[in-house]
């Protein structure tokens, strides 16, 4: 069920930017709101995330919890990427920066909707995002071609094939796993 649907939704956020494939597991609701209240001190950052993040030194302490551990987890994030990786996620950002305000709306709405999936559903939506980004682009390129060109209930109608036979699929799999072995013969 949840596949099905998934994939859907990693096709959309595939027409969007590939930036969700690479974002991190999120940390359980109550360890989110936990960290949420609590900021991060600029000591606590590396000497190269101090680097990375100077022009916000002076103004630090000022910044709400939020955007400074947003802030923290980026700067972790960057320095861990290869050179290839952060010219990628440039281009990234510009291609955002380029983007019309109803269009970054749209984005933000689709990403806030995929932040409301259980991390079960994420790590789904994920997996079935790279299945998607590893299809030949002509492939890619006619299947969002074919979503944008239906009407909003043939949207709904392929999501709900796509659900049911998700549904079929994990009702079959129990009766397709092999039986238990035997016990081995004794000698």
């Amino acid at each position: 069920m949840i596949k099905g649907y998934s994939l859907l939704v990693a096709m959309l956020l595939a027409a969007a930017t590939p930036v969700f494939a690479q974002q991190p597991e999120s940390p359980p609701e109550s360890q989110a709101s936990n960290q949420a209240a609590q900021g991060v001190s600029w000591s606590s950052l590396s000497a190269d995330q101090q680097k990375l993040l100077g022009k916000f030194s002076n103004d630090w302490n000022t910044l709400p919890p939020e955007r400074q551990q947003a802030l923290a987890r980026g700067s972790n994030r960057w320095l861990g990427m290869s050179p290839e990786q952060r010219g990628q996620a440039q281009q990234r950002f510009q291609r955002w920066r380029t983007l019309p305000p109803d269009q970054r709306r749209v984005l933000r709405d689709r990403w806030e909707k995929f932040q409301s999936l259980p991390p079960n559903e994420q790590g789904i939506v994920r997996q079935n995002f790279r299945r998607f980004q590893q299809l030949p682009p002509a492939r890619r390129q006619m299947l969002r071609e074919r979503w944008r060109s239906m009407s909003p209930a043939e949207r709904q109608q392929m999501v709900q094939r796509a659900r049911e036979q998700q549904m079929r699929r994990m009702q079959m799999r129990p009766q397709m796993r092999p039986a238990p072995s035997q016990s081995r013969p004794r000698r």
